[in-house]
């Protein structure tokens, strides 16, 4: 998987020849991740649909939180390359647009919750993924409230896994944070 570059803010010219000098130093299939969010740069559907072309280049996490563009890209890309949702709360509208599934932060906690969205709605119970979507939608609002992945890995050793605590520049929750926290997992799972 690779990220759109960061700091530099590279122009599209420059993430596309990014992204082909790197894939093609390997043989193995190349997933990217356009997150602009944490990158500070959009990858567009242009460069996306360019780069879909180089053989292994197959799939791509969207982060863009942006419906209109995964749409496009969805339709402009061949049926072999794959669109998976960057961002857990929009796992089911991205389904619903075609995108296959999710590469998910909040499945670490729910990760049955997640890929039942993903099997009631690819086996055409869109009324049950569309439950169990609202049903997390607190959920995965409170792994994201403060930066990942400090929410996800109290959670998990709150579950009795031990994952550690997060490096700085990220600290871990505040008291009242994991509380919070705490009490939504206590309400929906």
């Amino acid at each position: 998987m690779l990220v759109t570059p960061y700091y530099n803010r590279p122009n599209q010219r420059g993430l596309y020849e990014h992204f082909s000098a790197i894939a093609k130093e390997t043989n193995l299939p190349v997933m990217l991740y356009n997150i602009p969010g944490r990158s500070a740069i959009n990858m567009t559907v242009e460069t996306v649909v360019a780069l879909s072309k180089i053989d292994n280049i197959v799939s791509i996490k969207e982060a863009s939180a942006d419906l209109d563009q995964i749409s496009k890209i969805i339709e402009q890309t061949s049926k072999d390359f794959t669109l998976y949702s960057g961002d857990d709360s929009l796992t089911l509208p991205v389904l619903a647009v075609g995108g296959v599934g999710v590469v998910s932060v909040a499945s670490h906690v729910i990760g049955e919750k997640m890929s039942s969205i993903v099997h009631q709605y690819k086996s055409g119970q869109i009324e049950e993924a569309a439950v169990i979507h609202r049903e997390v939608l607190p959920i995965i609002k409170e792994l994201f409230k403060v930066p990942s992945p400090a929410p996800v890995k109290a959670a998990l050793n709150e579950q009795g896994i031990s994952v550690g605590s997060v490096r700085l520049p990220l600290v871990g929750l505040t008291e009242e944070e994991g509380q919070q926290l705490k009490d939504v997992l206590q309400e929906r799972t």
